[in-house]
């Protein structure tokens, strides 16, 4: 029996298409080759965007076409969105619309042993952990707490197992995930007394405690959400826990984070970037940032350039304002064209250009610690601790491992290292 899995959006999507894979290979599907029509497919769909969903629909129609008669089905943000529409699409034999079902949908494959994690995360050096499911906020702009509205935060002891179980399969970065990464153990705690609490920085303190050679990094969180918890964890320990947080910004601007119904002012996200700088040593900080937001203004938009110089961001992911239907901010005056918008990524990512280069110079001389993944051109591209590309001149053989590098300067986005030297254990 063949399978093929095609998965559109983000790291939680990818994590659970690999559940199902590797729940159908325990009963013997196995990957369809080049060319080769599979029996089974699997579609996981987004729904973040337009786009996505006319994305996930050529996926689809494209399956049906190079695989006729194979079973289609479909999962995902968009199917939950939409099912009647997913199910009229070609070859189409099911529409799962709640990814609790995912065990539901094994046991009808004829899974009866359901996997409680992952073991492993196809050819990728770095294993995805997804952790919890859902989210609680109502941003103007987003549809995902519409199709996964429901908390649900996995068990801690599982987690830790099928970190250990990924680690001594050979992954050297696990990367903890989910759709609201920071209310990890929320509704477990309602219950709870407050001294029996689970939060998100006791899970990386038991994970960080694991035997083995390896490192956490954690995907997504909101300003909120960086704890001096959380914090304490990652300075108590700086080998094992990646000197990296992506705290999601959006919007620099007072008036533009109110129209989005963010829970905080641009003043409180600088003020928790600068107590995350002030406990540990150049760490990384990477962040989102929507343009074009409806009614933004020329000066709501600098003021969005300034908190991004103020912080100092290594990263900015940059998206120009895209209206998704069903939500108010769809509606909202003020809407901006395209060449507006266009204008401001534009700006924004020079900027993030700057920034980037200028935080790659305060890497230099520093020891990192890079996991190394792709071969280039004289040598290996990996991922440093502080979430930096680094190039390598070491041996494709090495790919998979990790290597202690002195940084160097940067050149294209990428820096460039030394490691023909013994250094310190990099951090």
């Amino acid at each position: 029996m063949k399978l093929k899995t095609h998965t559109l959006g983000c790291k939680v999507n990818q994590y659970e298409t690999q559940y199902v894979r590797e729940g159908l290979a325990s009963i013997g599907y196995a990957d369809a080759e080049a060319g080769e029509a599979a029996d089974l497919c699997v579609v996981n769909t987004c729904t973040v965007t337009a786009e996505g969903d006319s994305k996930s629909r050529q996926v689809i129609r494209r399956m049906a076409r190079e695989n006729p008669g194979a079973k289609i089905v479909v999962m995902g943000c968009y199917a939950t969105r939409a099912p009647d529409e997913v199910a009229r699409l070609p070859g189409v034999t099911e529409v799962v619309t709640d990814k609790r079902e995912l065990p539901d949908l094994l046991g009808r494959f004829g899974v009866t042993d359901t996997p409680t994690g992952i073991s492993g995360f196809g050819g990728r050096h770095r294993a995805y952990i997804k952790v919890q499911d859902g989210c609680l906020l109502r941003c103007s702009f987003c549809i995902i707490p519409h199709v996964r509205p429901q908390l649900a935060s996995r068990p801690l002891e599982e987690i830790v197992a099928e970190a250990a179980r990924l680690v001594d399969h050979g992954y050297r970065e696990v990367v903890l995930t989910g759709i609201h990464l920071g209310h990890y153990g929320v509704e477990l705690n309602r219950s709870r007394p407050k001294g029996e609490w689970t939060r998100l920085s006791h899970l990386v303190q038991r994970l960080a405690e694991l035997p083995g050679d390896f490192r956490v990094r954690l995907s997504s969180i909101e300003a909120t959400e960086v704890t001096r918890e959380l914090i304490d964890v990652m300075e108590r320990f700086p080998a094992r826990v990646a000197p990296h947080l992506h705290i999601s910004m959006q919007s620099g601007s007072d008036g533009v984070l109110r129209r989005m119904r963010r829970r905080w002012g641009p003043q409180r996200f600088v003020d928790r970037c600068g107590l995350l700088e002030s406990r540990l040593d150049r760490p990384a900080i990477t962040t989102d940032v929507i343009v074009g937001f409806p009614g933004e203004t020329e000066a709501e938009f600098q003021e969005t350039i300034d908190v991004c110089r103020e912080v100092g961001f290594s990263k900015i992911h940059v998206f120009p304002f895209s209206a998704r239907r069903g939500t108010p901010a769809a509606d909202m005056p003020g809407q901006l064209s395209k060449q507006e918008k266009q204008a401001r990524v534009h700006a924004l990512s020079e900027v993030e250009r700057e920034l980037r280069d200028a935080y790659f110079d305060k890497l230099r001389g520093m020891p990192l610690r890079v996991l190394l993944e792709t071969q280039v051109e004289g040598g290996v591209v990996g991922t440093s601790c502080r979430y930096a590309p680094v190039r390598s001149e070491v041996d494709a053989s090495r790919i998979g491992k990790f290597l202690d590098v002195t940084a160097g300067g940067s050149r294209d986005g990428i820096v460039q290292s030394s490691c023909d030297r013994p250094i310190p254990q990099a951090i």
